[in-house]
Order: structure tokens, then C-alpha cells, then sequence
């Protein structure tokens, strides 16, 4: 008679590193994998793409978040992905989100940010050299395009898909949180949006923010 192994949940969450709510999330996502078993799959997805058609509607001090400069972090985390260890996007985010998030800034994508986050997650400065050139763009674009496929419709960012029960996956926007929940409480969240994603008839829940992401 032997034990059988139970494997990690899979999770692939979809991200835009610019996105303070996004981050908040991610941060989330870790906290729970303390208590549950998570396996998280980390892949970017692009305002900049997301918005590329309707610039011109969006308030100028919004272009950096959403303008082509907006592509830039993406660039350089696919970058770093396509030529290092699996885990560098990992890595890579979380000293992004922790330059432009989480010390109180606003998030700017300059050069010098990037590259100090590069260096910050043990990985070559000189990957800065993707931020303004298209040489992985096709595999951005195919990233955002299965965020938006998983989710089924038009969806800004964090994306979360999470098994269903049933042998498939079921995707969100979101969920958005502030402050981020911690031990139990955020194992409880966990585990109540994988009861959500088992039920097919579920589809979204949502309410007013009182306020703006609260960074601890």
C-alpha cells in the first residue's frame, strides 16, 4: 500500500509589473502559499498593449503607465525568462514591484529603476538593452493574449487562473485587495476563490474602493 503524493495547485497569474493593484495581488498570492500548497506560474500581460489603441482617450499623466514606455519592464522580465533560469521572473518582479510600489513612489519605468531591480535579483544588467527594442514583443504579445483568452473578454491586470475542480481552469481579473491579507486570512481568501471557481455559474463580484492600495 503506498501514500499518495498530492500534487501543488497550479496558478498562472498574468501581470503588469506597472500595476499597483496588480502587485498587491501578487503579494497576496505569495502570503497564501505559505499555508497552500501553490504552484505559481508567473507571466506578464501588458497595459501598454491593452490600451495601444486608445491612447489619445487616456489623461496624459497616465502615458508612462500605458504608453510605450509602459513596455519596457515587460520586455526586460520576457527577456530575462527567454534567456535565464525559470524562476528569474519571479525574481524580477518582485524587485520591480518593490522599486515602484511598494517604497512609495510612483512607478516610473526609467532605465536606471530597471536596471537596479536587474541587478537586485542577481541577473545581468546589461538585459536593460531590450526596454526599447522589440526583439521579444512577439512573445509579450502572446503572453497579454492568453491572459485575455483565459479570462474570455477584454480584462486589464492581474489575471488568476486556478483549477475548477473538474479537471479544467477557470480565469478572473483580480482579485483586488488592500492591504494585502496575511496568514490565515489570506489562506481563507485562497481558498474561497477556489470554491468560486468551482461553481460554472460564477462569474464576478465586485464593490466600491474606499481608498487607494495600501503598501505594509
Amino acid at each position: 500500500m503506498s501514500d499518495t503524493v498530492k500534487s501543488p495547485t497550479p496558478v498562472d497569474f498574468w501581470f503588469d509589473p506597472l500595476c499597483a493593484w496588480t502587485w498587491m495581488t501578487s503579494r497576496w498570492l505569495r502570503e497564501a502559499a505559505r499555508s497552500r500548497d501553490l504552484d505559481i506560474r508567473w507571466h506578464v500581460m501588458s497595459l501598454a498593449i491593452l490600451n495601444e489603441d486608445r491612447l489619445d482617450r487616456i489623461p496624459e499623466q497616465f502615458h508612462d503607465l500605458v504608453g510605450p514606455k509602459g513596455l519596457r519592464p515587460v520586455r526586460v522580465i520576457v527577456a530575462a525568462q527567454q534567456r535565464h533560469d525559470a524562476d528569474a521572473i519571479a525574481r524580477l518582479y518582485t524587485e520591480l514591484g518593490t522599486r515602484f510600489h511598494k517604497e512609495g513612489e510612483a512607478p516610473d519605468p526609467t532605465l536606471e529603476a530597471i536596471e537596479a531591480a536587474l541587478t537586485a535579483a542577481g541577473l545581468p544588467a546589461d538585459l536593460i538593452r531590450y526596454a526599447d527594442t522589440d526583439t521579444y514583443d512577439a512573445e509579450v504579445r502572446a503572453s497579454h493574449e492568453r491572459s485575455q483568452a483565459a479570462v474570455g473578454e477584454e480584462s486589464g491586470s492581474p489575471v488568476i487562473a486556478v483549477p475548477d475542480g473538474a479537471g479544467g481552469r477557470r480565469a478572473f481579473c483580480g482579485p483586488v485587495l488592500t492591504p494585502v491579507p496575511k496568514g490565515e486570512e489570506a489562506a481563507r481568501l485562497w481558498d474561497a476563490l477556489l470554491l468560486a471557481a468551482s461553481v460554472p455559474a460564477f462569474a464576478e463580484l465586485k464593490r466600491a474602493r474606499s481608498g487607494g492600495p495600501v503598501f505594509d
